[in-house]
């Protein structure tokens, strides 16, 4: 993702003139990550947001046990950041890894304070952004509770293929709240489908 498409895709969440998007697009700068990097670590306040330009991070905390549970996976034109920690300054509370090799847009904390202030369409850009993590959120916690295995799998599947294709299989199995074992029965059950 280039400059422009960077500014295309503002343009594309929210209608504004090129000059405008222009003028956001240059709050962003690039970044490389290498594959098993950290974009953030528990504990430490998140100074940034990152927009996906290629590669897939995950995000993950471990839970009372001390075992690795996956939260999110993020693809390309998706955020990425601990919201909670980046907005209110506390410490976060998941660590954000590189999956695969990424490029990524990010804004500083800073720069994005400056620019809420600054930019009313960066304003209303944030404002758009935020229901849609909330969005997301809400929709995986509504399926955690109303759907199978089978059926978060199969959303897996056909929303974002390119993680089954790049994260480990016990990474998945976490992320759909089932065992390994668990998640090799539903490959296979699939595959027969």
């Amino acid at each position: 993702m280039s400059k422009d498409n960077l500014i295309q895709l503002f343009q594309n969440v929210l209608p504004m003139s090129h000059a405008r998007a222009e003028q956001i697009a240059e709050k962003f700068k690039r970044r490389k990550t290498p594959r098993n990097e950290y974009l953030l670590k528990e504990g430490s306040v998140c100074n940034e947001s990152h927009i996906i330009e290629e590669g897939i991070t995950r995000s993950y905390i471990y839970d009372h046990e001390g075992m690795d549970v996956t939260t999110t996976f993020c693809t390309k034109q998706m955020f990425t950041s601990d919201l909670l920690s980046f907005f209110k300054r506390t410490p976060a509370k998941e660590n954000i890894q590189a999956l695969t090799d990424c490029q990524t847009w990010y804004i500083t904390y800073d720069d994005m304070q400056e620019s809420f202030h600054g930019i009313p369409e960066f304003r209303e850009f944030g404002r758009l952004n935020i229901i849609n993590q909330y969005g997301i959120l809400q929709q995986r916690m509504l399926s955690m509770l109303q759907q199978t295995a089978e059926q978060r799998y199969s959303e897996l599947v056909h929303g974002n293929p390119e993680i089954l294709q790049h994260a480990p299989l016990k990474y998945i199995a976490t992320y759909l709240g089932i065992t390994d074992t668990s998640l090799s029965r539903i490959r296979k059950e699939f595959v027969k489908k």
